[in-house]
């Protein structure tokens, strides 16, 4: 059983690191021309081009999260979202398949023992498309578990070189299976071809996986644990490993603010199609004159800019709350706790459903309908906008401003987290 992935490789772990973070922001930036050009085709094929994997791992964007003592760049979280944020402004898809299996590196590296650390990041060659959803069983058998089921909506498979999820482990004396996280690697799993018929984000590869008697090693396994909610307080095996606080974070807020940076990326992306816009059409109605000089359409881009710009503070700021945290965690002055982590969380889900009503208000209702033809740039970013808004993380909103509450308040959660 395998999962289509590139034969292309890194260079190996020993390879001296000279890339900074303004590197990687850069070569981000340089490919959004191209992601804009070939918006169609990633739709058509529903994940990124074997070229465009070729450009994340010559830049070694796939490195940003693998530890320096694999040979990897260990780049804090805002650099990360950054670079996310600017490959959306070339193209969601490509932004959500890219940044979903890159971005597990970082949950691997905290909460992994260290034997299995040294196998998945031998040569940087690691990618992990992950969900939480605990659809596989394991078996616990000689020497490891067999795995069994499917997980959809699997964004990043494409080119992961891993899966990590959750599973239900089969208790062997008959009672009930307990919560387990596990890490499998890419030949133990099928990719479904089941993605690119939803209304936006066709080219996220977001796939289902089919584990037939999958096996993995006993250390691959980690029961009794839920993804969603790790105990970090004072430190993780991969914070002591990697001297770097950064590894001792929660993984909830990490994901929401993934998903909120591609959100603005997509913001911008339509925002900058809006102003092509300006600069080539005239208004619809007399005085008819270019939209450039129009007052309105003005006031419309600076609208959309305004709030944009508070949506890209605010994810900022949220990263760096999380890389202080992770700090002050290993530090002893304070843990990491889950309600800090749903905290950051719920204000990474607020982004991703402003900067929707930001696209929707501001800039769809004013471009004009020439620019919802299909297969336009304004077009296809709408639709990849509409689907973030639709996401399950953004569909718990309201749940979530009543737990939060309750967390905060110290009242009894009225569901389990």
């Amino acid at each position: 059983m395998t999962a289509v992935a590139s034969e292309s490789k890194p260079g190996p772990a020993s390879q001296p690191s000279a890339v900074t973070p303004a590197d990687l922001i850069a070569a981000a930036v340089a490919m959004r021309p191209e992601l804009i050009e070939r918006q169609a085709e990633v739709e058509a094929t529903t994940y990124f081009a074997a070229d465009t994997h070729q450009k994340f791992l010559d830049s070694r964007l796939y490195d940003m999260y693998v530890p320096k003592m694999y040979g990897g760049l260990e780049v804090e979280v805002p650099t990360f979202m950054r670079v996310a944020l600017e490959l959306a402004r070339g193209c969601m898809s490509t932004a959500w398949c890219f940044s979903l299996s890159a971005n597990h590196a970082l949950q691997v590296a905290s909460w992994f023992p260290r034997q299995v650390q040294d196998q998945v990041f031998a040569n940087r060659d690691f990618r992990a498309a992950s969900v939480s959803a605990p659809t596989v069983r394991a078996e616990k058998v000689e020497g490891g578990y067999v795995l069994n089921g499917e997980v959809a909506y699997c964004s990043g498979i494409p080119y992961a070189t891993y899966y990590l999820g959750q599973t239900m482990v089969a208790d062997p004396d008959g009672g009930e299976p307990r919560m387990g996280m596990f890490l499998a690697p890419r030949d133990q799993f099928e990719r479904l071809d089941d993605w690119g018929d939803t209304l936006g984000l066709k080219g996220s590869g977001s796939h289902s996986i089919r584990f037939t008697n999958g096996f993995v090693p006993a250390e691959f396994v980690m029961e009794d644990i839920n993804m969603v909610d790790i105990p970090v307080e004072g430190g993780t095996v991969g914070s002591e490993l990697h001297g770097n606080g950064m590894y001792s974070g929660r993984g909830l807020s990490i994901f929401t603010m993934t998903l909120a940076a591609i959100a603005i990326g997509g913001g911008y992306n339509a925002l900058d199609e809006f102003e092509d816009q300006m600069r080539t059409r005239k208004t619809p109605l007399p005085p008819v004159v270019s939209r450039m000089q129009d007052p309105d359409y003005q006031r419309f881009y600076g609208a959309a800019l305004t709030k944009l710009a508070t949506a890209e503070a605010a994810l900022m700021n949220v990263a760096q709350q999380h890389m202080d945290l992770c700090r002050a965690n290993v530090a002893g002055e304070r843990p990491y706790t889950f309600v800090d982590d749903f905290r950051l969380a719920g204000i990474a889900r607020e982004l991703v459903v402003q900067v929707w009503e930001t696209v929707e208000k501001d800039l769809f209702r004013n471009i004009g309908s020439s620019a919802a033809r299909n297969g336009e740039r304004f077009e296809r970013v709408f639709r990849d906008m509409a689907q973030a808004a639709g996401h399950r993380n953004t569909l718990l909103r309201e749940q979530s401003y009543r737990t939060l509450a309750q967390l905060t308040l110290g009242l009894a959660p009225a569901t389990q987290h």
